[in-house]
């Protein structure tokens, strides 16, 4: 049986720091942006995502890229 993956999607996520909790620990918010172009390379989406810090409050975490496929028998 052979399997493929078929991308549906791409979704970039930006991890910003919230302050703090009752403990001392950091906590965090995250921000989504769908309907990315799938072909976007890491170069790019890291350069939105530069681009996009500079517009926020809070300081910039951690940048991902969330793929989505579906697999598919052959």
């Amino acid at each position: 049986m052979a399997v493929t993956a078929d991308m549906v999607n791409t979704q970039l996520k930006l991890v910003f720091e919230n302050g703090t909790d009752e403990e001392g620990n950091v906590t965090y918010r995250r921000k989504s942006f769908n309907n990315v172009k799938m072909v976007a390379t890491e170069e790019q989406l890291y350069n939105v995502a530069i681009a996009l810090e500079a517009l926020q409050q809070n300081l910039l975490s951690t940048i991902e890229r969330n793929d989505r496929s579906i697999l598919v028998d052959l």
